[in-house]
């Protein structure tokens, strides 16, 4: 009898450690990519700025935006880019080329926004980063990586922010937020580290995981590299 209720006790953490690890196969959702807004982005370094000059002859300049902030530009030289929208931007390069250019017109496009990201960890479906191009809250940031997954903790989910005074840590209410309070549905900024952490439960069937399988990461390794072996 003590064998078989040892057995019993068992079986449930198993099962569920083979839940865990046939979720963790699983193809991650495709998440929508925020929505970039020209007008409220704040241009910084390293960011990648496009810049077109128009009419003919066409100019295109793909600059980076250098730790002071400025980026340089033919014909006018150094522009202020640091702290300013594309919009703002161009409007500046456009007026400084007049001079040399009848009817100019200038675009300013963000190529990659390196400056100002957000980085979501844990239990989401596709943890990683994302640029911060607009005005963005934790549960919009938590839909762009394809949400929490079933073993999400959403009562403990963090907003860790690093700034020159220290590091705060934020908690988030989920609860409250689906109830209408969005107190804690905080206005992200850039190097903000949302971490979503997983379930007691969840927890505990991740180190039944590691001990049932603990070879598993490295058979993943080895079929990826005997299949390109394989491949023509």
């Amino acid at each position: 009898m003590g064998l078989r209720a040892h057995v019993l006790g068992f079986r449930a953490p198993t099962v569920f450690a083979i839940a865990l690890l046939a979720s963790a196969c699983t193809s991650p959702i495709p998440r929508p990519e925020p929505a970039f807004d020209p007008g409220a982005y704040k241009v910084g370094a390293p960011d990648q700025l496009i810049v077109t000059i128009l009419p003919d002859p066409i100019v295109t300049e793909t600059v980076i935006v250098r730790p002071d902030g400025r980026i340089t530009i033919q014909l006018i030289g150094e522009v202020e880019a640091g702290g300013r929208t594309p919009d703002q931007i161009a409007a500046e390069i456009e007026e400084r080329i007049g001079r040399y250019k009848r009817g100019a017109r200038a675009t300013v496009a963000v190529g990659r926004a390196e400056s100002s990201a957000v980085t979501v960890l844990g239990e989401v479906r596709s943890p990683g980063r994302f640029a911060l191009t607009k005005t963005t809250r934790v549960t919009e940031a938590l839909g762009f990586m394809g949400g929490p997954t079933n073993f999400a903790s959403i009562g403990n989910i963090r907003v860790i922010r690093t700034s020159t005074s220290g590091t705060e840590v934020r908690p988030v209410d989920f609860a409250a937020i689906r109830r209408g309070d969005l107190t804690t549905n905080v206005a992200l900024e850039g190097g903000d580290i949302i971490w979503v952490p997983p379930t007691l439960l969840a927890r505990i069937g991740y180190v039944i995981q590691q001990i049932l399988f603990p070879f598993q990461p490295l058979i993943g390794v080895a079929q990826s590299t005997a299949g390109t072996m394989i491949a023509p």
